[in-house]
């Protein structure tokens, strides 16, 4: 496992830590899961990678995935952000989505469950769970950005406990998914701010830090 400012299960290389440490920790993971791991390099954008129906998957820049593969477990790396798992148990359709403040606005939610219908999903059949992420109560930001976020997604727009301008982006990805036609009662929401509690990579209360992983594999 990682040690120093990256101490724990870190899984992005693109924090400094080091490399063997990096691919041990996959290599834990992956053991874990049972299955490899498929990885993004992430880039705070909308757009989603649909896996090849076999074979290697190549490393693609983009902030979701999508598979109905069973021999895979997609992997998607955060450490404030929303990591959002989306899953279709009667068409067999997986995927796993990072859900930063602009991805957010830009429509990766969007795609995603676009993208998942092209395989034979369902809205209504989705079940989806937000993982652990910083939440609407300590998410600051200049009010500036809270009023443009808003004007695009409403439910977006939130103060922190100490009265300041804040976004609150787990309350704007659940109204996306509505939106898309994703039941309500599917959503499972009630996960830790990671800016909150120190098992998790937080990278507002830590600039230099690791990532941790929202993990889906196919049942």
């Amino acid at each position: 496992m990682s040690t120093g400012d990256h101490a724990g299960l870190n899984l992005a290389r693109h924090v400094g830590d080091e490399e063997p440490s990096v691919q041990r920790n996959r290599a834990l993971l992956a053991a874990e899961i049972g299955a490899p791991l498929v990885f993004v390099d992430q880039i705070h954008s909308a757009d989603v990678h649909v896996l090849p129906a076999t074979g290697e998957v190549p490393v693609r820049s983009a902030d979701a995935l999508v598979t109905d593969r069973r021999d895979v477990a997609l992997a998607i790396m955060v450490a404030d952000c929303l990591p959002v798992l989306l899953s279709d148990p009667v068409a067999g359709v997986v995927a796993v989505a990072h859900a930063g403040r602009q991805g957010l606005l830009t429509g990766v939610l969007q795609h995603t469950v676009e993208s998942m219908v092209a395989l034979g999903a369902r809205p209504e059949d989705l079940e989806v769970s937000i993982g652990p992420s910083i939440c609407g109560a300590c998410y600051e930001v200049p009010a500036g950005m809270r009023d443009e976020a808003a004007a695009l997604l409403p439910e977006t727009w939130a103060r922190t406990s100490w009265g300041t301008p804040s976004l609150d982006l787990r309350a704007g990805a659940a109204a996306v998914l509505e939106a898309a036609g994703v039941p309500a009662a599917s959503f499972d929401m009630d996960h830790p701010c990671t800016l909150e509690d120190e098992r998790f990579f937080s990278h507002r209360r830590s600039a230099r830090t690791g990532r941790f992983a929202g993990v889906l594999r196919r049942g």
